[in-house]
């Protein structure tokens, strides 16, 4: 979309044009001269018109930008969470299954086990004793 300044600018600057060059021709130092200040003016205006336009654009794209960015993010956050939902069954999974495996070797084999039991919990109150000091 084009800025009506850049519009107004234009035809500003061209009517100046064609009044200083009526100007030159007519051999009137104030018509040239009040054309040549028209015809700044509306250059002026006419690239005021423009920056108007690239601020405009660059706010677009930067907005376009962000819009892509957080779509990004939610589809990346979106997979994150697939991800943590699918590592927590599969740990579940497992820990059911040790869960099994440890039940039935304590089944099959208490006098081991419990032998074992109480070795660590020797070891763990060794531990805890020697932190102590």
């Amino acid at each position: 979309m084009v800025d009506t300044d850049r519009i107004t600018g234009a035809a500003r600057e061209l009517g100046g044009k064609i009044q200083g060059a009526v100007g030159d021709l007519a051999g009137s130092h104030r018509d040239s001269a009040e054309g040549r200040f028209r015809e700044a003016q509306g250059a002026a205006e006419n690239v005021y018109g423009q920056a108007k336009d690239t601020a405009r654009h660059a706010a677009d794209q930067a907005q376009d930008y962000a819009g892509r960015a957080a779509g990004r993010a939610q589809d990346l956050a979106g997979e994150a969470q697939d991800y943590a939902e699918d590592a927590y069954e599969r740990g579940s999974q497992v820990l059911r299954r040790g869960t099994r495996q440890v039940s039935h070797q304590v089944a099959e084999y208490p006098l081991a086990s419990l032998v074992i039991a109480g070795l660590v919990g020797f070891g763990i109150g060794l531990l805890v004793n020697t932190s102590r000091d």
